[in-house]
């Protein structure tokens, strides 16, 4: 989705702007330095000129113009961090969601305005241009927008960090919506390049696979283990500098992709096998092709355990590259000058990969070693729910990481140890604590082995750490009740305020100044101001403005009209059955009903924005999307509903039009089943912007609650206690289906196929779950308070003034969930460490 301004000033030429040699050539950070950059690159970095040039290239142009200005604080960062022997924080997750870098860097550098005049000056938009940069693919959903937002706080709160991931080539994939349906296509975000990276070469390390475990002994007698006979593949490194804000700070995010150690095969090809020549090459890079490979078939099991591992091995032969460069007396000191925060279960093979490193390769002993990594590595759980919790098949694992299955057994062979001495003969507990799932096949459940290796397990709200603790983890809190803790989960107010929504942030900072940005609790000031009616008005203004622009955008992709003066009513996020879109879209097909029927007369119009992906291989969820565009494709066209009522679905929902929708919406739908939802972040990057939530008590909604005053927002349905009494005492929908008949006629219209004419069984699946499979989400248990909260959202849309105050509420009280909160949290109680500002020396 992209912004319609798109206007030009008078273009200056190139030629007008002398290109003397000056010292301050990559750094100078007024208007006539960034245009020289801005020109310099345009034709010495791309060969190109102001005829030739494309909008890509003009992009591209000034994205190198920002980088040089990076490349000084982030040379220095490094240095810096040596030569002081930092204890340094290593961030390793599966996805890094971190959006479009320009508008990201120029806010941190405090050079927005500055760019902007230089561009205008010179013709051109810079909107525009920062929307020609493709969204990073390098995540699907809250887990790596999480990451991304915290090392911008680590940056802005200098601390010497740095993220490790994986360079996808085509991250999950493109959505196209055809005929109502999900479309998975590649997404090639570096088909154009990507200007923010520099590849490092010098930088490679074999991730090996497959193979056999030779045991031996050496010459002082001790076991020792070699993996041998391996297919190894070759990770090289692609950096990106990470800019803190207002500092000089420039942290390191690192990307591996995934190289073959056989280039090419020559002697296939000269005998014009030439499929069979680059045959291995391919194989070996699908690893860093694609995030979450379908794993409801082998080939899709393996390749994603692969990417796994892939990523733990590349990194921490890293991290112990750079350790050694500056302690090559020994280990001892590792967990003093390393902390590893694993970002949920994917990356917990770092448990048996680094003991595998330190005994087979380092030649530690085994009990020195599990002290060493048990002080090294944090866990942060991010699901409650027991079939998301990862496992793998011990004969998958044996097959592709033989070795690292030898060390999970007796990691799990000592653990089982320590509980026997606590609980002698109590096979039960036995059963539940072990590492290894003793089911038909066996597994290893490898939230277990993250537990069981490190010395910190966090949850990311309070009721989902309470959870964690009193239930899915309840026997591992007893035996180690002081691993466990909260880390409340929070957003960057860089980008999802100050950058996202640029009119509310300057509004705010001309009444309270702008101390915010680095310290949210300050929004509380405008408390002050919630009930002066020009500061309404102005705050309404802002919101208007917003809508209109999102309006134009849904045109423009679309082609629907939508009333800007409606309530902009939005959920937008993965879309899964716990997440409960299917209960706003009944509440949707309700509002129809009634208004087909003539009531409510003072009817409040209502535009239903929703966006998200589903996972390829999960067909409920894309039954949900078809679902919803049926419904929107009924309510659209019908001439009896007009402007009174609009459905949109926004494909390929991203962080950059995030950055769009969310500052346009009324209201926020955070309806996940209570008890299932861990945190959300959503529900804090709408709140922040002014939106009110209807939501039920789950994840943060209790935490958001409790900070903004239950007047200043929607709350409904059953609690997570209740939610897990009714599935315990027998929880029967078809009861709320018999004695709600409103629930019962859009039930009834589904299933009878009046979104779907052309095959009234199409939606039958998602009646069967309800009906017949238990309606486990408890969306039939939930639809009349829903339906009552919304009729309160209504009435009190209706006042504007009541309405606009609680907007401004929920702003005000929004510090608590700023991620510069929560990494101070995890710096002083788990990582243990101090921040370090960075001097820049400038020698004329």
């Amino acid at each position: 989705m992209e912004n319609r301004n798109n206007s030009k000033s008078e273009r200056i030429s190139p030629a007008r702007l002398k290109l003397s040699p000056s010292t301050n050539e990559y750094q100078g950070t007024d208007i006539r330095s960034i245009q020289k950059s801005f020109i310099n690159h345009l034709e010495y970095s791309l060969a190109k000129d102001e005829y030739s040039a494309t909008k890509r290239d003009f992009f591209k142009s000034l994205a190198l113009t920002v980088r040089d200005r990076l490349i000084e604080k982030w040379i220095t960062t490094q240095q810096t961090y040596y030569r002081k022997g930092a204890k340094r924080i290593y961030y390793l997750s599966m996805e890094f969601l971190m959006g479009r870098l320009l508008g990201d860097a120029l806010i941190n550098l405090g050079l927005y305005d500055t760019a902007q005049q230089a561009m205008n000056e010179l013709g051109y938009d810079l909107e525009a241009l920062a929307s020609m940069e493709s969204d990073a693919a390098l995540g699907n959903g809250g887990l790596g927008r999480l990451a991304a937002c915290f090392l911008d706080s680590m940056a802005t709160l200098e601390l010497p960090a740095y993220g490790y991931g994986i360079r996808y080539e085509y991250g999950i994939f493109y959505q196209k919506i055809v005929d109502g349906n999900q479309i998975e296509s590649p997404d090639h975000w570096l088909r154009y390049g990507n200007p923010w990276e520099i590849e490092r070469p010098e930088y490679i390390y074999p991730v090996k696979f497959y193979g056999q475990v030779h045991q031996y002994h050496d010459e002082r007698g001790t076991l020792r283990f070699n993996w041998q006979n391996t297919e190894n593949v070759i990770a090289m490194a692609y950096d990106t500098p990470i800019p803190g804000y207002g500092n000089n700070t420039v942290n390191n995010l690192r990307l591996w992709s995934a190289k073959s150690s056989r280039e090419f095969n020559l002697e296939y090809f000269n005998f014009g096998n030439y499929g069979k020549a680059v045959e291995e090459k391919i194989i070996s890079e699908n690893i860093s092709k694609v995030l979450y490979p379908r794993d409801d078939f082998y080939a899709g099991r393996e390749l994603r355990l692969k990417q796994e591992y892939f990523l733990v091995s590349a990194t921490l032969q890293d991290i112990i590259r750079r350790y050694k460069k500056t302690h090559s007396e020994g280990f001892q000191l590792f967990p003093n000058k390393v902390a590893v925060q694993l970002n949920d279960t994917h990356p917990a093979l770092c448990i048996p990969e680094l003991l595998r490193l330190l005994v087979d390769e380092e030649g530690l002993g085994w009990d020195e070693a599990w002290d060493i990594s048990c002080r090294t590595f944090g866990y942060t759980n991010h699901t409650v729910m027991p079939e998301a919790l990862e496992k793998w098949r011990i004969k998958l694992l044996e097959y592709i990481l033989p070795r690292h299955l030898q060390i999970i057994y007796e990691i799990n062979y000592r653990w089982m140890e320590k509980v026997n001495k606590i609980y002698p003969g109590d096979l039960d507990r036995l059963r539940e604590l072990s590492i290894i799932e003793e089911s038909d096949e066996k597994k290893v459940r490898m939230a277990h082995l993250a537990i069981v290796g490190t010395h910190s397990v966090n949850g990311v709200a309070a009721l989902h750490t309470e959870i964690l603790k009193n239930s899915v983890f309840k026997e591992f809190n007893k035996i180690t009740p002081e691993k466990f803790n909260n880390k409340t989960n929070g957003i960057t107010q860089r980008r999802w305020l100050k950058l996202g929504n640029p009119a509310l942030a300057k509004l705010i900072s001309h009444k309270i100044g702008d101390g915010w940005i680095t310290d949210l609790y300050q929004l509380k000031k405008l408390e002050q101001w919630a009930d002066e009616k020009k500061f309404q008005r102005e705050w309404e203004l802002v919101k208007l403005e917003n809508k209109k622009r999102l309006a134009y955008c849904i045109k423009k992709t679309l082609d629907i009209d939508i009333n800007v003066h409606s309530i902009f009513d939005v959920q937008v996020k993965r879309i899964h059955e716990y997440k409960r879109q299917l209960l706003n879209i009944f509440h949707v097909i309700t509002l129809y009903n009634r208004l087909k029927k003539g009531i409510p007369k003072n009817f409040i119009p209502r535009t239903f924005i929703f966006g998200g992906k589903a996972a390829p291989a999960y067909s409920m969820a894309k039954h949900i999307i078809k679902l919803i565009n049926s419904v929107a494709e009924v309510i659209n066209s019908d001439p009896d509903i007009g402007e009174k009522m609009k459905v949109v679905f926004i494909p390929n929902y991203s962080v950059s039009s995030a950055q769009i929708i969310i500052p346009a919406a009324d209201l926020s739908q955070q309806i996940s089943t209570a008890g299932m939802e861990a945190s959300g972040t959503g529900n804090m990057k709408f709140a922040l912007n002014g939106a009110l939530t209807i939501g039920t008590l789950d994840g943060a909604n209790i935490e958001i609650l409790q900070e903004v005053g239950k007047e200043n927002i929607f709350i409904f349905g059953f609690t997570a206690e209740q939610v897990q009494g009714y599935r315990q005492d027998g929880y029967d929908p078809i009861n709320f289906y018999d004695q709600n008949s409103e629930l019962r006629q859009t039930i009834d219209m589904i299933k009878n196929g009046y979104f779907s004419p052309e095959n009234s069984e199409l939606f039958h699946p998602i009646i069967d779950s309800l009906l017949n499979r238990g309606d486990y989400y408890m969306v039939m248990a939930d639809f009349a308070a829903y339906l009552e909260c919304h009729e309160k959202v209504a009435k009190i849309y209706q006042d504007k003034n009541r309405w606009i105050k609680m907007s401004i509420l929920n702003v005000a009280n929004m510090g608590k969930f700023s991620s510069d909160r929560k990494i101070k949290e995890y710096a002083n109680e788990i990582w243990r460490v101090k921040p370090i500002p960075i001097n820049i020396d400038r020698k004329q």
